[in-house]
């Protein structure tokens, strides 16, 4: 059997949650070694070099079975092909990663990153810095590309930047509102709230947003000048924004007597909602490779 690794040493093509070592000969998945045959793996191989391309039988024929092999091609290919896609969790009838083209071959349809020049294949068109290549035309060319750690479709990298830096205004508006008015804040703590607990409430709205100002402040100028840690860094901070938010999230009770219940509960639940959403917009823009543990932003198609 003809040998593919030819000049591919040291390269590791990555897609989706999965990335192909070609040195090693190794296919894993979030860092996991999957166990797949030698003929599957150089079919991979194969149609990860020539990605977005159409590889017809012949050309599979010629490359992993030299022409004094005498084998069953069609069945042999069909059995490497069909394993290759059981181990990709694909199917031929919704294909995500390898699409049939009846009568002619196989293309591999998902966006690929070759860490060892670092640019993405995308069919034949050459592209020589990812950050130049838009998540809109990656998207129209792939349009079952999935995220690599959500499964969702791949979003523009400047939409869920900007919806994360406008969580972080809302924020930053509430503090500073309710910091200018906080005489108005303790007359409604007083209305409801007696004694201790009113002023309690008060220098609980005063502390936290004194805290959550620089907070915002921060994320916003980060995702501002797309901060390529900032994925690992919100996840460090998230158990204490959440506190945060959750916190802030009753803020709509304290407008009850002029909104009424039914719009501070309705607020207060959409409220709960946003610092999940926060995680997941960051996870979306920043993506976190599973086994470098990089997070990456430009170097990505879907940027």
């Amino acid at each position: 059997m003809a040998s593919f690794q030819g000049n591919h040493s040291g390269r590791i093509v990555r897609f989706g949650v999965f990335e192909l070592d070609l040195a090693a000969g190794e296919l894993r998945k979030n860092g996991a070694k999957l166990r797949l045959q030698e003929q599957p793996f150089q079919v991979l191989a194969l149609l990860l070099e020539r990605a977005g391309d159409v590889v017809a039988r012949e050309e599979l024929r010629q490359k992993l079975w030299p022409a004094d092999t005498f084998v069953d091609f069609d069945h042999s290919l069909n059995t490497a092909v069909n394993k290759l896609r059981e181990t990709l969790g694909d199917s031929a009838s919704s294909p995500r990663y390898i699409e049939t083209v009846a009568r002619r071959g196989y293309r591999f349809i998902a966006p690929v990153q070759n860490s060892s020049v670092e640019k993405i294949n995308v069919g034949t068109a050459a592209l020589g810095c990812p950050a130049e290549r838009s998540s809109a035309v990656a998207a129209q060319d792939f349009p079952n590309a999935l995220h690599p750690e959500l499964q969702v479709p791949i979003p523009r990298r400047s939409l869920t930047r900007g919806l994360f830096a406008l969580a972080q205004l809302m924020y930053l508006i509430f503090y500073l509102v309710a910091l200018f008015r906080i005489h108005a804040v303790e007359g409604i703590a007083d209305s409801f709230l007696s004694g201790w607990r009113a002023t309690a409430l008060v220098a609980a709205v005063m502390v936290t947003a004194g805290v959550g100002i620089p907070l915002r402040c921060y994320l916003l100028s980060a995702v501002g000048f797309d901060y390529q840690r900032l994925g690992e860094k919100f996840q460090q901070m998230f158990p204490f924004i959440l506190a945060l938010d959750q916190l802030w999230a009753v803020a709509p009770f304290l407008l009850m007597p002029k909104i009424g219940l039914g719009a501070a509960f309705a607020a207060s639940a959409a409220l709960l909602y946003v610092p999940f959403s926060e995680r997941t917009l960051i996870r979306m823009a920043y993506v976190r490779t599973a086994v470098t543990g990089v997070d990456h932003g430009p170097d990505f198609p879907w940027n």
